[in-house]
């Protein structure tokens, strides 16, 4: 069965090497959740609210428990209805409008297209042959000016606490 979603070509961050069965679900799905919303580019922020949705492991890896997840979607719920529209219709980290990929499919902010590639050395790293959730995560905290950094910020996350659990835990939080 073929995806409906074109392939946006060479810029297209996810395109390049194996990813986790949660994690390709998850970039599937961050890219309809920016097109639906409107949103010419797949930012951090879609990236974080879908990786939590599709990635139990990923969920797990906050110290706050479910209940700082559900803070955490509650806030990038948030986003599409109010706080985060003052994003829309700039590049994320920048104040340049966004081109759009082909046939209106949204393209990768430069942020986005910077924690794909993280999250790949990350896995190769640590010898994995696929990209998981955990390697995202780690990439977009490591990454204080982007949007998924604000989001955690807001929801009381201390990006600097959850990239040295990440690190310290680089193994173990895989199992």
């Amino acid at each position: 069965m073929q995806s409906r979603t074109p392939d946006t070509g060479p810029a297209d961050a996810a395109s390049e090497g194996p990813l986790s069965a949660q994690l390709a679900f998850a970039v599937v799905g961050a890219r309809r959740r920016a097109q639906r919303d409107g949103d010419r580019q797949v930012d951090t922020a879609h990236l974080l609210h879908t990786l939590l949705e599709a990635d139990p492991t990923t969920s797990r890896a906050f110290d706050g428990g479910p209940a700082q997840v559900a803070r955490l979607l509650g806030y990038l719920v948030q986003r599409t209805i109010g706080y985060g529209l003052r994003w829309r219709g700039t590049v994320e980290g920048t104040c340049l409008p966004p081109a759009s990929g082909d046939g209106g499919v949204p393209r990768w902010s430069p942020a986005a297209a910077t924690a794909m590639e993280g999250a790949r050395a990350r896995a190769r790293a640590r010898g994995a042959d696929r990209v998981e959730g955990l390697d995202l995560l780690a990439a977009l905290t490591r990454d204080r000016r982007c949007r998924a950094v604000h989001v955690l910020r807001r929801a009381g996350v201390d990006p600097d606490a959850l990239t040295a659990r990440l690190d310290d835990h680089l193994f173990d939080l895989e199992r």
